[in-house]
């Protein structure tokens, strides 16, 4: 409770006065900082990230965004890249990565797989190969420096059928602020990482990126209450055909009482870290971060089976066995277990 009162009043500060978050005093780190740049790649996902001069793209929208993301890199004077992630192996993540690597001299290059049954991924692979580089399947724990920036790999654990549960898994640590890069990974996949890093990991994050573009399959209770973030950004197309981001996640990040950002709304996003403080600023100056309505909020619990439930539940108690708690870490505090229905594991 203490921290999603401390949130709100980040929240508050942010809407009201600027777009600093001060965060606690850290390992000291100098330089001229960590800047993350969530470029507006519509319906898709594309993040810069730049720190002492070094660089790292993750994910490269789709297709048509070729020239879009090459000029943008341009226009930051990028000349190489240390590093060149493909989430997972999507259209909507890997479409302009070939043009980036026909371009830019790259150090290495990593993606969950090495094969992928599409001519897009193919083209990833052939410019991948053109560089005399071979794809880097990175393993949970795995990780690499960028500048005085930590990039820590934390999934997937597992193999999956569904592609968008392959999707790696960053945190990218600056001094004491951290950013988490979850791709396109749904619950299922989300709840397996939760378990396997149990009590090994701390999963904080002053900065989500929010998995598959606002997605209900993807953000689950379980997740956001272990990542607790401040800030969340939606890298989502305005007017979608999947009607991204929905309502629920929005719901639960509300209750989180996390701003949200989205690329719909303001467009280009930066975030700046300086191992203390991050700003942000963004390109359409007419729009605001938000604050999500929530379309339902707090938690039903099983008196008998020690069962909590969302309140939209198909499997809730009758009345009498009912007992209410305002948020998801108050009914686990209670001893009771998340209904592996609604809310995940």
């Amino acid at each position: 409770m203490k921290k999603r009162i401390l949130a709100l009043l980040l929240s508050l500060a942010l809407l009201l006065c600027g777009c600093e978050i001060y965060l606690p005093v850290g390992p000291e780190v100098s330089g001229e900082g960590l800047t993350v740049q969530f470029i507006d790649v519509g319906q898709a996902d594309c993040a810069l990230l730049e720190c002492d001069g070094k660089y790292m793209l993750i994910d490269g929208g789709n297709r048509d965004d070729s020239q879009l993301v090459v000029s943008f890199l341009q226009d930051q004077g990028v000349e190489e890249l240390e590093a060149v992630v493909c989430s997972h192996a999507h259209e909507d993540h890997v479409g302009g990565l070939p043009a980036v690597l026909a371009v830019y001299p790259t150090h290495a290059v990593y993606a969950p797989t090495r094969t992928y049954s599409s001519s897009i991924f193919d083209k990833f692979v052939y410019y991948t190969d053109q560089q005399g580089l071979t794809i880097t399947i990175p393993q949970p724990g795995d990780g690499f420096d960028l500048g005085q920036a930590r990039v820590t790999v934390l999934g997937p654990v597992k193999s999956y059928p569904d592609t968008n549960n392959t999707s790696l898994v960053l945190r990218v640590e600056y001094g004491e602020t951290s950013f988490l890069f979850t791709g396109d990974m749904e619950t299922e996949a989300e709840s397996d990482m939760l378990d396997y890093w149990e009590g090994r990991t701390d999963w904080n994050a002053d900065v989500l990126k929010v998995g598959h573009h606002g997605s209900n399959t993807s953000t689950g209770y379980r997740f956001l209450n272990e990542v607790e973030p401040q800030y969340v950004v939606i890298s989502v197309g305005e007017g979608n055909s999947y009607g991204h981001p929905h309502a629920e996640p929005l719901s639960r990040l509300n209750q989180e009482g996390a701003v949200i950002l989205r690329t719909d709304k303001l467009g280009h996003i930066q975030a700046v870290s300086d191992g203390k403080t991050i700003t942000f600023t963004w390109g359409n100056q007419s729009a605001q971060p938000e604050q999500a309505e929530p379309a339902e909020t707090g938690f039903i619990g099983n008196k008998n089976s020690k069962v909590f439930h969302s309140p939209g539940c198909a499997n809730l108690p009758s009345e009498k066995n009912r007992v209410e708690f305002d948020t998801y870490q108050s009914a686990l505090d209670a001893g009771y277990s998340p209904c592996g229905s609604c809310l995940g594991k």
